[in-house]
């Protein structure tokens, strides 16, 4: 094989990856790289994870920013898929929008022009001070959106009254059941009950 249809076949075999979700981005595939620094470890560390199931999950990850966040779904895939923004960033800024009543564009359009200082920072200067409100429900919104996703989640201490039925314990349940069906073993949920000869009935839906 020639050496040009060699580099062609192996940029097609990339792209059709990428197309597909196989892999995941690395902070350097990302327009502003991968350093949240929003001043909490927790928020860092799943604003990571988002990376991950945004970069392989595109659809349902888009649907949840539109659906439960109120961004308009043209501008998050533009920002996913052509403006290469780390879906934990979309995530963030369609989230401090939806928290402060704004656009999920007015905080994509911040952090743009001030990315270089950190979400901590660029919270701290739309009004979501550390320890406030505002920040609390910043943060609770990470779980019922995990919940969605059928994806597990360590409940923060912070969050911990408003999530009281979601021990340590429940977290590594779930933590089993995502585990499970990753290596292809059926784990029964909210949706599947079993018929009159004990055969499962019902599925969820499956991201």
């Amino acid at each position: 094989m020639q050496p040009k249809s060699k580099t062609r076949l192996m940029t097609l075999a990339a792209a059709m990856a990428t197309l597909l979700g196989f892999g995941t981005a690395s902070a350097q595939d990302y327009t502003f790289g991968w350093d949240p620094r929003s001043g909490d470890a927790w928020v860092d560390t799943w604003l990571g994870d988002m990376n991950r199931y945004g970069s392989r999950y595109r659809d349902p990850f888009v649907d949840e920013m539109v659906r439960y966040y109120g961004a308009p779904r043209d501008l998050v895939t533009d920002l996913l898929l052509n403006r290469h923004w780390a879906p934990g960033d979309i995530y963030y800024a369609c989230a401090m929008a939806s928290v402060m009543g704004r656009p999920c564009r007015y905080v994509v359009e911040v952090w743009e022009r001030d990315h270089e200082q950190g979400w901590g920072a660029v919270a701290r200067s739309l009004g979501i001070k550390p320890g406030s409100a505002e920040f609390h429900r910043l943060k609770k919104g990470f779980v019922p959106t995990y919940d969605r996703w059928a994806r597990p989640i360590t409940i923060d201490s912070d969050l911990q009254r408003d999530f009281p039925g979601r021990a340590k314990g429940a977290d590594k349940q779930k933590a089993a059941q995502a585990g499970a069906q990753s290596k292809g073993k059926p784990a029964q949920g909210k949706g599947q009950g079993k018929n009159k000869n004990g055969n499962s009935q019902g599925s969820g839906g499956k991201h």
